[in-house]
């Protein structure tokens, strides 16, 4: 059995440099010793996979494993007859700030029905959206169980239930980071062959934002190093975010000499190289 070791509480996220900070335009990957490392790898050559082809399971597999982190979406709605719900969706982002719209999918529970989530977020009493950090990550965890319709998890997760602005909905009051919601759209989605209905996609109109005071730096962000997220990673597999590191958005006003020059140097350098062939 693979040893795993206990986890280390004293780490905390720092900011650094990029790993290449010197990088300049056009400049291609295997000119540093790292990039020369990552690009070694292709000769091991490459797996193609069909969709069409593979099963169910081996497509979760790719898919979760390969499209990482994920951010977890802690939601939690209510029914019609005042039952609350609560479960993590790591199928989750933001789509765009204005109006504030964010998404998450919610695939059919085993039998191909809809799970109590996609139930609830349909009738009109709203739903919070939580953001789960690494304290209580074994509670929104443990939301993830296959219990039966109409079951509250909220009584086995530990966490607190906390009014909110607008909706009927509870908050998760451990959550740093919570948004009221109203559903703005929902989309099934169907297999292309078979017509099957098997997820649906939420987009959440944010109405109220809940952020708690000491997660907020001077600047009105949120403070990373404080806020400990966790994603996704796939199979059973979590993570928390490590060191960040910082890379100024380009702008075409600032760069467009340099990048002029990096092309005039590419068009050089390639013209040398077919000299070097004749």
């Amino acid at each position: 059995m693979m040893f795993i070791p206990p986890f280390d509480s004293t780490t905390y996220s720092t900011y650094t440099q990029s790993p290449n900070p010197s990088w300049t335009y056009g400049q291609r990957v295997d000119t540093t010793p790292a990039g020369k490392d990552w690009v070694a790898g292709e000769s091991a050559g490459w797996k193609i996979y069909n969709t069409a082809e593979l099963d169910k399971v081996d497509i979760t597999k790719l898919l979760n494993s390969g499209i990482v982190p994920r951010p977890i979406a802690f939601v939690s709605t209510i029914s019609e007859e005042g039952i609350e719900n609560l479960a993590p969706y790591s199928w989750f982002n933001t789509v765009t700030t204005y109006p504030p719209i964010i998404s998450f999918a919610c695939n059919n529970n085993a039998l191909g029905g809809l799970k109590d989530t996609a139930v609830n977020v349909m009738n009109s009493q709203g739903f919070s959206v939580n953001i789960v950090s690494e304290p209580f990550i074994e509670s929104a965890n443990a939301t993830a169980i296959d219990s039966p319709p109409g079951f509250d998890e909220w009584s086995l997760s530990g966490l607190t239930k906390e009014k909110c602005v607008q909706i009927k909905a509870s908050r998760v009051k451990e959550s740093a980071f919570s948004m009221e919601c109203e559903l703005y759209k929902s989309i099934d989605i169907t297999h292309p062959v078979t017509g099957e209905h098997t997820s649906t996609l939420i987009l959440a109109h944010v109405k109220y934002i809940h952020v708690r005071k000491d997660m907020l730096t001077q600047r009105g962000v949120i403070d990373l190093t404080k806020f400990k997220p966790v994603a996704r990673v796939g199979d059973i597999s979590y993570a928390r975010v490590g060191d960040a590191f910082r890379i100024a958005s380009p702008t075409w006003a600032q760069d467009k000499a340099k990048i002029h020059e990096a092309l005039d140097d590419a068009k050089i350098g390639e013209a040398m190289a077919t000299l070097s062939l004749l």
